[in-house]
């Protein structure tokens, strides 16, 4: 089999970029006549496979969304890294093209089923939590050593110390706003705040914990794309954090409790798990709150989600 298209394929990438500035009703036809296909997912970017002439199929990432996040150079940065260290079950890159308005990255597919399809999803979140480890067990270095992962915890804290409490505030005659003032009164007499505060050893991390970004392949493993977000964190606040993800609301606290310890958490960092339990889960709160006349239903979920952390029923503080 021919090897993957390693040099930057400068004509189809400037086709595409004049696709996408031009009327979006020549769109369709262009991809057709590019060998090009939309794929899902990707955020807010644009997802291609490419099926170019005589070679196997690459992954072409336009990142459509400009910001200060640097996330090509993340993506590219941690598919090289985790390619220097033979990790599987991710893409491995192939070309970056750092054009200042439509950067694009190349890299190889993963085919396979969604993971929250599976059929038995305990073990396909084994595989899940295997392939993580091996992730975060690859060494820092360049960028990934410098930047900590979007979404980070200090981002949490911020947003749930600063702009969550000045927007409620702004908001004093809905009737949410004193249940949700209610339970960031607890959050800050928790104190988790601070601990997520203090220092943890660092860690490689996706910074993405959403579940539709793992899929299922032929040979029985867990695979995963999507590492725009990636940085520094560490075991506890990303296991939270992935157990948190609103993603994730399908899967029983039975599941994840015994998933535990391989995913990192033992008595050592259980504190700081649990904190991070919360803040990620309230976190999902003041988003979905800003959403909640039009997410009802999953509002009110996490509504109900974050209740049951800050209680007594809450089925992880019992395994300390």
């Amino acid at each position: 089999m021919p090897a993957p298209v390693t040099k930057v394929p400068v004509e189809l990438l400037a086709a595409l970029r004049r696709a996408h500035s031009g009327p979006s009703a020549g769109l369709d036809g262009a991809l057709l006549t590019l060998s090009l296909r939309p794929l899902s997912g990707g955020r807010q970017n644009h997802v291609y496979l490419w099926t170019p002439h005589g070679g196997p199929e690459v992954v072409v990432k336009l990142y459509h969304k400009a910001d200060d996040r640097r996330r090509v150079d993340r993506e590219w940065a941690a598919l090289s890294l985790l390619a220097t260290h033979r990790v599987r079950d991710v893409p491995v890159p192939l070309w970056i093209d750092p054009d200042p308005n439509l950067p694009a990255l190349g890299m190889t597919p993963l085919h396979g089923e969604p993971l929250c399809d599976a059929a038995d999803r305990r073990t396909a979140l084994q595989g899940l939590a295997y392939t993580t480890a091996r992730i975060q067990a690859v060494p820092l270095a360049g960028l990934l050593a410098d930047l900590p992962r979007i979404d980070s915890a200090d981002h949490y804290i911020h947003r749930l110390r600063g702009p969550w409490p000045e927007l409620l505030a702004a908001h004093g005659n809905d009737r949410l706003t004193p249940i949700m003032q209610h339970l960031l009164t607890a959050w800050r007499r928790s104190g988790d705040g601070d601990l997520l505060s203090e220092p943890a050893a660092p860690v490689f991390s996706r910074g993405d914990s959403n579940l539709l970004n793992w899929l299922r392949t032929d040979g029985g493993a867990s695979a995963c794309v999507d590492f725009e977000f990636s940085g520094y964190s560490d075991v506890a606040f990303d296991a939270a954090d992935l157990i948190e993800h609103i993603s994730s609301r399908s899967i029983p606290d039975t599941i994840w409790t015994g998933l535990l310890p391989e995913l990192g958490v033992d008595h050592t960092n259980h504190p700081r798990f649990t904190a991070a339990q919360r803040t990620c889960a309230l976190r999902w709160l003041a988003i979905l709150w800003k959403q909640r006349e039009r997410r009802v239903e999953e509002f009110t979920a996490q509504h109900e989600r974050v209740e049951l952390l800050f209680s007594t029923a809450n089925p992880y503080i019992q395994l300390r």
